[in-house]
């Protein structure tokens, strides 16, 4: 570990300079959607900090707020919620710069008389896997399909955190429908190529954006903040490309046929 290693916080009065690491490109209208998302959020207590080597070069980030702000479908009184960690190039990894990261929400926790830490998981796209948890002393408490939660707790009469049920949430999601947030910035890119992936289809996609952490933990997904249905059911819960949706249509379009010959 080196001398020349720092921990960024991102504001809302450095954010033009500082980004947002997943978007650095400040004329991308995914950086302002963001930055009006994170702006609100910041408020409410969310943290983004980013870490740089001495060359001011973005090594990874960590996004973390109080639990009970989470934009996932979690249950965690009084614990600190990671939202996301990532260490950008795999030349990077395992040389204890995530658990860096994971150490400043571990801090704010305890600064804020917060129980513990707690995180969703994944193997899948779009969200960190257990392991560098696990090497932290994080424990798995609760998991829903590809989803696992962990948790590090201080305090040990609290509570473990759990994962709401996002399953009873799908079926009242009938026809084509897509929910978001701005919580990613990718996700705009990604409505906009499946909105018009949709009409070449002649497919009526409905289009929800996902405005507060109360709507997002009572989505129809594991990840919360992006969710795609049809007729009930879940197809996917994470940004894809225009290719992968038109190949989705094709596949449920094929599938309705059978059913209907």
């Amino acid at each position: 570990m080196t001398n020349s290693l720092k921990i960024m916080e991102v504001t809302p009065e450095n954010v033009q300079r500082e980004t947002l690491f997943c978007v650095k490109d400040i004329t991308n209208p995914a950086f302002e959607s963001k930055r009006k998302w994170f702006e609100k959020r910041h408020g409410e207590g969310l943290k983004l900090k980013i870490l740089k080597n001495g060359n001011d070069q973005m090594i990874g980030f960590v996004e973390y707020t109080p639990a009970e702000n989470a934009w996932r479908p979690v249950d965690a009184e009084n614990y600190m919620f990671i939202h996301c960690m990532y260490v950008y190039s795999k030349k990077d990894r395992n040389r204890g710069y995530g658990t860096m990261l994971i150490r400043e929400a571990e801090q704010e926790a305890i600064n804020k008389n917060r129980s513990g830490v707690c995180v969703m998981t994944s193997k899948g796209s779009w969200i960190a896997d257990k392991g560098v948890f696990e090497k932290n002393g994080f424990k798995q408490v609760d998991q829903r399909g590809r989803f696992e939660l962990l948790s590090k707790k201080w305090e040990a009469t609290a509570l473990d955190p759990k994962l709401l049920d996002w399953t009873v949430q799908q079926k009242k999601y009938q026809g084509w429908h897509l929910l978001y947030a701005d919580q990613c910035p990718w996700h705009e890119k990604s409505v906009e190529a499946l909105l018009h992936t949709a009409m070449d289809f002649d497919i009526h996609l409905k289009v929800t954006k996902i405005e507060t952490a109360k709507e997002a933990k009572n989505a129809p997904s594991g990840y919360g903040v992006f969710n795609l249905l049809h007729n009930g059911k879940l197809l996917e819960d994470h940004y894809i490309s225009a290719t992968r949706f038109r190949n989705i249509l094709k596949r449920e379009l094929e599938s309705n046929e059978q059913v209907g010959s």
